[in-house]
């Protein structure tokens, strides 16, 4: 049976009606909004902006993972992150904190902080220490599909199938997963990761096929160049466009979008629940 709620430090996050999870990008290079908010106060402005429009979960991210970009330190991932961490949770303390990284020194410093959830885009591949870290912080862990680095992930891209390849990598990490006793598990598709723009509408038409697992489903497409690069756009233009790829994926079973901008997520999903009564 399908998860309906995630277990955040004791408190249980309902899930049965989709959540907004919405980025806080602390990096100068992020390809929306790299540069906006790389100091403390844009940054704890960008979560108060966010958490005033409903978000369900604050996403920072403090190195970029566009395709082509190259991960910053450790050290410098802790030093942007911490900070942040601290304040929101002093000043908001019941707010639900993401952080992405694919390091465990970084998930160790900022589970101490106050970090209620990782999320890593490399699956436990770029660290062999992350599972372990994420038994042992009890911190649910969202795990997302890619090939390789961001620098690499976009170069010869190739799938024997891409669903079933995908399942099984998944299968494999979940089992992991399990056996160290991790208890909640998203799974991130990984749109715009090592994907073609065909193989990332091919995941999105077929999204339910991920609801094997039972599993909650995150959405990440919020404008991406699987939106704006086959319209010849810029992502800032591609606002609409996301809410229409984001109403698709709710129609196809997704349990969290995560997106730039959260009030019309938000809207996205008040009409599907309407649709879907």
């Amino acid at each position: 049976m399908k998860k309906t709620s995630i277990n955040i430090k004791g408190r249980l996050l309902n899930i049965s009606k989709p959540l907004v999870m919405g980025i806080v990008n602390l990096t100068d290079d992020s390809f929306f909004d790299g540069g906006k908010y790389n100091n403390l106060d844009s940054a704890i402005k960008r979560c108060e902006q966010l958490l005033e429009e409903k978000a369900d979960i604050l996403d920072l991210g403090a190195c970029s993972t566009r395709p082509g970009a190259i991960f910053v330190s450790k050290d410098e991932e802790i030093a942007r992150l911490v900070p942040v961490i601290k304040k929101i949770k002093k000043i908001y303390p019941q707010s639900i904190i993401s952080v992405d990284t694919c390091w465990t020194d970084v998930v160790n410093a900022v589970v101490s902080e106050g970090a209620d959830i990782i999320n890593d885009i490399s699956g436990g591949q770029f660290d062999d220490k992350m599972f372990e870290a994420v038994a042992q912080n009890s911190i649910p862990y969202i795990l997302m599909h890619t090939l390789t680095t961001p620098d690499k992930m976009q170069n010869n891209i190739h799938y024997d199938n891409l669903i079933l390849d995908i399942c099984h990598y998944f299968s494999q990490r979940i089992e992991q997963l399990y056996a160290l006793g991790v208890k909640d598990i998203i799974l991130d598709l990984g749109f715009g990761f090592g994907k073609t723009v065909e193989n990332n509408y091919e995941l999105l038409k077929r999204q339910k096929e991920f609801q094997v697992f039972d599993l909650p489903i995150l959405t990440g497409i919020s404008r991406k160049s699987m939106i704006y690069k086959p319209l010849g756009i810029t992502p800032q233009e591609s606002l609409c466009l996301t809410s229409c790829l984001n109403t698709i994926a709710l129609l196809n079973g997704a349990d969290i979008l995560r997106v730039h901008d959260v009030i019309e997520a938000r809207q996205c999903i008040e009409l599907v629940t309407l649709y879907n009564r």
